[in-house]
């Protein structure tokens, strides 16, 4: 469901797939080849627009909030995760249930592990595979992980594509 709050009502674009079980409202912006799952909530109430990048799949149960908030190309949002941090940086992996709070910039390439909390004000550097609760950066993904990561973000864009062409 898209839903207009004030003058504000969600820009998508057309090759992206939204689930109809999926709640989008506000000031939220959704690029090319992005998909939004059944159960996902994205809240643009805030003073700034939330930009969805190309290539972005945010999977079933997850919530988007935050006023500015960035999600770069590229990147996977899993399953039941909390995304309410400033920036998540291109080709960047979020693990199911994991939550990223407030005043967090996740450089590029990052691999959040699941059940991860990221806490208020961190600033993660490039290729940073972080995790625990409170997560700490344990070391530098690999390359086969970034390949890996960018691959997800093609595979689901293709998976919803599927969606998309049935009329679901």
């Amino acid at each position: 469901m898209i839903r207009t709050l004030g003058d504000k009502t969600p820009k998508v674009a057309e090759t992206a797939w939204i689930s109809e079980f999926a709640y989008v409202v506000g000031d939220v912006e959704i690029g090319e080849y992005s998909s939004i799952w059944p159960g996902v909530t994205i809240r643009g109430d805030g003073d700034e627009t939330i930009v969805i990048g190309n290539h972005v799949n945010i999977q079933e149960g997850s919530v988007v909030h935050g006023s500015g908030l960035v999600i770069e190309d590229y990147v996977s949002v899993g399953h039941c995760v909390v995304v309410h941090c400033d920036r998540v940086g291109e080709g960047s992996l979020l693990g199911n249930n994991c939550t990223v709070l407030p005043d967090v910039v996740l450089g590029k390439h990052c691999l959040v592990a699941a059940n991860s909390a990221v806490l208020s004000g961190q600033v993660i550097p490039e290729g940073s595979f972080i995790t625990g609760t409170p997560a700490t950066v344990k070391r530098q993904v690999s390359e086969s992980q970034i390949e890996q990561m960018r691959h997800t973000a093609q595979e689901l864009a293709e998976h919803a594509k599927a969606f998309r062409d049935s009329g679901l």
